[in-house]
């Protein structure tokens, strides 16, 4: 079973609220879980927006079963489903016209590095927050760090633009691999700055995980929900940087061991 027949599955079975807000490029179906109350302050957790980084996945059911301390918390396990099987399951998951495109891009066939969607647009540099002005940021198709030809170009990122929008959440957590660190900046006044290094102290309680800066990042979802909804967004990157990409099912124990409180504790301390 590959990892979107997994969070499939998973969804199929899940006997709480739950949706879909929209499909990727592929047509693969993005989903949404909903766990705690619909009263008090909602967090939106989103996972496995990098392709190779599928792992993540796997983390947010773990968080399901967990739930929540107070409020609630709309999960979402895989934000990139073409790009996780792609790593998985390479060329053969893709559509006759994008197969041939993208093995144009990765000549070898080799995708298990492979950050971005089936357009070959990196989605976590495609929102609309000083869009293009990253450090390491490409103008042309690539396996990783391509800004997409127009802000929040792609299915899977207007989807999850919309669907925040839609639920107003409190904060945002997302969920990538490797490094164990916490990011939290983009740009925010002094007050702002204040509010969301006092819950990423709760993160990083949690975790074990400290405090960084990221410099030169730009066009993530965090950086998207800081700068035009204002609210609190931390990326969590799970996972010692001295493995390689990407980390399998195999990493997913100690993964856990340190990340699987986060989501309860941060509901906790809004």
């Amino acid at each position: 079973m590959n990892v979107y027949e997994e969070i499939s599955a998973f969804y199929e079975s899940y006997r709480g609220e739950k949706r879909t807000i929209g499909s990727s490029v592929e047509g693969r179906r993005i989903y949404a879980l909903h766990v705690g109350s619909p009263e008090g302050p909602q967090i939106v957790s989103q996972y496995a927006i990098h392709a190779r980084e599928w792992v993540t996945a796997l983390i947010a059911l773990h968080h399901i079963e967990r739930g929540v301390a107070k409020g609630g918390a709309w999960i979402l396990p895989l934000m990139n489903p073409d790009g996780a099987l792609l790593c998985e399951e390479g060329a053969a998951s893709l559509s006759e016209e994008r197969r041939e495109r993208l093995l144009a891009l990765n000549r070898d066939g080799d995708f298990r590095h492979f950050k971005a969607n089936a357009n070959a647009v990196d989605l976590n540099v495609n929102f609309d927050a000083h869009w293009g002005t990253g450090k390491s940021n490409v103008l042309r198709p690539s396996y990783a760090n391509y800004i997409g030809p127009e802000p929040l170009s792609e299915p899977e990122t207007q989807a999850l633009r919309d669907f925040t929008l839609e639920r107003k959440p409190a904060a945002t957590l997302s969920w990538h691999t490797k490094g164990e660190e916490i990011y939290f900046q983009f740009h925010q006044k002094y007050l702002q700055k204040l509010r969301d290094k006092r819950l990423a102290k709760v993160l990083a309680k949690s975790t074990g995980y400290p405090l960084a800066t990221l410099e030169g990042s730009a066009g993530g979802y965090k950086d998207w929900c800081i700068e035009k909804l204002k609210i609190p967004a931390f990326t969590i990157e799970v996972g010692p940087d001295f493995l390689p990409h990407p980390l399998g099912r195999e990493a997913l124990p100690d993964l856990l061991s340190r990340t699987k409180e986060a989501l309860f504790d941060l509901s906790q301390a809004l």
